[in-house]
């Protein structure tokens, strides 16, 4: 992994990077990355061999952290230095209970969460408990609380905000808007009724 860090600096100082792939990198814990990596936005680990999180540097700013298809189980406390986190993608590890999720609370901002293909999937009112447990959380494994699916379009706008791109209220200084030659699909409506 070390090796991979340095090759995908490509010369870069650490603080200047936002975005880092390090997919299939193959390591069984986190190696080669550092602190200094302070205003890193984007993280993905994705089918890395991870069986821990440990050596998880302090990435304040990290927003977007992409941890699946390894073998984790638990130790999610190790990610409370990355305060800013609103994505994580845990889907096809190793975690069995939603117990083993407590350490999430304290993320104020995450909104998206995946565990597809974990054992604590099958466990009864699953998707209940990690609602309860994570008030803020928008989407889990794609769905909200009342099992409506996320329309593409929501998540990039949840990225474009995730990433601060979004635009700030513009609506706020509106002061006319026309909509005589504007037309109107049907709204797509989750089935479920609320």
């Amino acid at each position: 992994m070390e090796k991979r860090v340095e090759l995908e600096k490509r010369g870069k100082n650490p603080a200047d990077i936002k975005e880092l792939n390090l997919d299939n990198c193959r390591s069984t814990n986190i190696v080669g990355l550092t602190d200094e990596f302070e205003n890193l936005e984007t993280l993905s680990l994705i089918n890395v061999g991870l069986t821990s999180l440990k050596g998880f540097p302090k990435l304040p700013n990290l927003k977007k952290l992409e941890l699946s298809d390894n073998r984790i189980s638990g130790g999610f406390d190790i990610l409370e230095t990355s305060p800013k986190l609103a994505y994580l993608n845990l889907s096809g590890n190793k975690i069995k209970d939603v117990e083993s999720l407590e350490s999430l609370k304290s993320f104020k901002h995450l909104r998206h969460l995946d565990l597809f293909n974990n054992e604590a999937t099958s466990i009864h009112n699953y998707r209940e408990k990690i609602f309860s447990m994570l008030p803020n959380l928008k989407y889990l494994d794609g769905f909200d609380p009342e099992d409506c699916e996320v329309e593409e379009s929501e998540v990039e706008a949840e990225e474009e905000e995730v990433n601060g791109n979004g635009e700030e209220d513009n609506a706020a200084n509106l002061e006319k808007l026309s909509v005589s030659e504007v037309y109107l699909s049907p709204l797509s409506m989750c089935s479920k009724t609320r």
